[in-house]
């Protein structure tokens, strides 16, 4: 089965002949998928993914794919329209895939999340009527995401109107901004972007005017050749701070187009207060890299969450809703009944955030993280708000957990994992731990049901879920949950 349907549960139960590719079918869109996409049945029962489909609507729909279990569709004609449908905002919204729920009223994305992580943890979990509380959105519903990742590409996604024009003066062999969906080869130009700061799409803006006039390509990966990779911008939301980072091949006769880059974005945007650059010499699509160099300003900038001031380099993991964290970190935090004598540990702790505000509560938090960078702004936050009843080990979670046998043993352990969850050795340390709270941050509800079934077992049970949305227009959701010992 595919990851789709492992998370959705969904599969072909019902009557009639197995449908046909290109076949046309007309269904009631009844839910969303974990990637966004409208869940429906066609008349044999098979499940199928309608691609902008919205719950409520009513469609006519071609299959694109028909697999063992479940088919792929595109909708031909809308009959019946959700009464949930808004207009989107972007002009690039039916193609880029930096979002997906943009034509959905905002309550109506909420309570659709909160709906994923209910049936997560029924499905995949197993708990019958898990514990939860209603979903909580974001405070803010556009301009929330305070870091921004666009790629470089030598294959530029040309829109239909750039295709239909007679004589297109649009160079095809560059652009920078996000995928199209489901095309990773190609980049689609960006000339509009709602979700961050407009400040970030100005420093886009200004680069892909810089960098398209450069003597250097972008950098393919299809043929590893090329010099551009990445823009990333981050910003403080709340001390004003900017950050550009520039991400290259490390070609040594372009350094000097970096530098240049640098000095131009800081005479033009003042407000940008430091530009780094990243070089990535590997082959990997990811965003960062091997060295870091400073260009302009301290080569960091800060963030003030629940009263703590934090430093963030540029790989430092920070969560990307500025308020909507701060929102649920308070859930974490109060999860956790601290009480002031409590030991807590602080697994992928990232740069300290929620181990420096539990510290503020507790005898002593050990926070530990993989990312060395992170480690040692971590550190740096704990000076900067004069707290010293907190330290940071620099490791993988699983390793330390396993190897260091001087550890205190906690009385509430924090988890903030990646999408992929915990590594199953910290679900065993987890569950002999002996801690009498666990509080788990997550962003994949699928991982988090798997996670907490094999933690509770007779050691825990789970007390409380609260879902939250730190990610509108987009399929994501995180939750906070407490688990206490049995």
């Amino acid at each position: 089965m595919s990851a789709e349907e492992k998370e959705r549960g969904i599969r072909s139960d019902g009557p009639g002949p197995r449908p046909r590719r290109d076949s046309e079918a007309v269904v009631e869109v009844e839910s969303l998928g974990s990637n966004g996409r409208g869940v429906a049945r066609l008349p044999s029962g098979m499940a199928v993914f309608v691609e902008d489909g919205l719950p409520g609507q009513q469609v006519r729909i071609r299959l694109r794919k028909v697999k063992k279990h479940f088919a792929e569709a595109r909708i031909e004609e809308i009959l019946r329209e959700s009464p949930a449908r808004v207009e989107p905002r972007c002009r690039h919204f039916f193609t880029c895939g930096g979002c997906r729920l943009q034509h959905l009223d905002y309550r109506a994305q909420v309570a659709e999340k909160g709906e994923q992580v209910r049936d997560a943890l029924e499905r995949i979990g197993g708990f019958e009527d898990p514990p939860m509380r209603p979903p909580m959105g974001s405070p803010q519903e556009w301009g929330y995401r305070n870091k921004m990742e666009y790629s470089f590409g030598d294959v530029r996604w040309l829109s239909r109107e750039e295709l239909d024009a007679a004589e297109s003066r649009v160079r095809r062999d560059f652009a920078l901004g996000l995928h199209p969906r489901g095309r990773w080869e190609r980049i689609l130009h960006l000339e509009e972007c709602h979700l961050p700061h407009p400040r970030s799409v100005e420093i886009l803006r200004e680069v892909q005017e810089q960098t398209g006039r450069s003597r250097h390509r972008p950098y393919s990966p299809r043929t590893h050749k090329g010099y551009w990779r990445y823009l990333i911008t981050r910003q403080g939301v709340r001390t004003g701070q900017w950050m550009a980072d520039i991400v290259t091949a490390d070609i040594e006769a372009a350094h000097g187009e970096v530098e240049d880059l640098a000095r131009r974005l800081r005479s033009d945007m003042p407000w940008i207060t430091t530009v780094t650059h990243t070089l990535n010499r590997g082959r990997a699509t990811v965003a960062n890299g091997e060295e870091e160099r400073v260009l302009e300003g301290p080569g960091w900038i800060e963030e003030e969450v629940g009263g703590l001031l934090f430093r963030l380099s540029p790989r430092s993991f920070f969560q990307t809703n500025t308020e909507g964290a701060e929102r649920l970190y308070e859930q974490a935090v109060s999860l956790a009944e601290l009480e002031g004598d409590e030991v807590v540990w602080d697994l992928y702790c990232g740069t300290g955030t929620i181990a420096l505000l539990m510290a503020r509560r507790a005898r002593r938090v050990l926070g530990i993280e993989a990312e060395p960078s992170s480690i040692i702004d971590a550190r740096a936050n704990a000076e900067r708000n004069a707290i010293e009843n907190v330290a940071f080990l620099q490791g993988e979670s699983e390793k330390v957990l396993r190897e260091d046998r001087q550890l205190e043993r906690p009385d509430v352990v924090v988890v903030d994992p990646p999408r992929a969850g915990l590594h199953p050795d910290v679900r065993r340390a987890l569950a002999d731990s002996g801690a009498s709270r666990i509080v788990y941050v997550s962003c994949n509800p699928a991982t988090l049901a798997r996670d907490l079934k094999e933690i509770c077992g007779n050691h825990y049970r789970l007390e409380l879920v609260q879902p939250i949305d730190m990610f509108p227009h987009t399929p994501h959701v995180e939750c906070a949950v407490r688990l206490s010992a049995r």
